[in-house]
């Protein structure tokens, strides 16, 4: 049953509002219009495109700085950030990741969008990858966005901090990364562990 114009501009903001990150391409499909419909809808709406709604939640949600490598190193774009907490990226999958004969991304694009988050998300000047237990849930494709997730579990007593990341395409999971961490004043006259990222 076709619904009203009205009603799929309601539904629309709404589903903006709960999944921001969302392409005209993913919406057009939800409600069978085109995109050329849904930029029409949004820009009668007012709202602005995800390019744009990306960088205004990059711009207001977090104000905290990566210390441990510059920003420009971390794969993906950061959305979101809180030392020591938790970090949100978005890598979205173009070209020059996917093997050209099947569009599939090359994992270790994936495994670098997580790592790279997990050193970004510590509270120090310097933080290397001591270990990392991964696990590869599904194929990525060609022109998906990856939403990594970083969340810090613990300090343990060994000195490293471990790091959980999921990695999500449309809510669903694709990767999922344990990192153990190493911070600068763990390393002061110890041995160099090579950094991943």
């Amino acid at each position: 049953m076709k619904i009203t114009k009205v009603e799929r501009q309601r539904l629309l903001k709404e589903t903006i509002e709960h999944t921001p990150f969302i392409t005209d391409e993913e919406l057009a499909k939800i409600f069978s219009v085109s995109i050329q419909t849904i930029r029409l809808d949004r820009m009668e709406l007012a709202i602005p495109e995800l390019r744009e709604r990306i960088k205004s939640v990059a711009t207001f949600q977090w104000n905290e700085t990566v210390k441990a490598l510059p920003l420009d190193e971390v794969i993906g774009e950061i959305i979101d950030l809180e030392l020591d907490q938790r970090a949100i990226s978005i890598l979205v999958i173009k070209k020059e990741h996917v093997f050209s004969r099947n569009n599939i991304a090359r994992g270790h694009h994936i495994f670098a969008q997580a790592n790279s988050l997990a050193v970004a998300v510590i509270d120090d000047e310097l933080a290397l990858t001591a270990k990392s237990e991964l696990k590869f849930t599904r194929q990525v494709k060609q022109g998906e966005r990856v939403v990594a997730k970083a969340f810090v579990e613990e300090v343990n007593d060994n000195g490293l901090t471990t790091v959980r990341v999921d990695s999500l395409v449309n809510n669903e999971i694709v990767f999922t990364g344990m990192f153990h961490m190493f911070r600068s004043n763990e390393l002061r006259g110890g041995s160099q562990h090579e950094n991943s990222n």
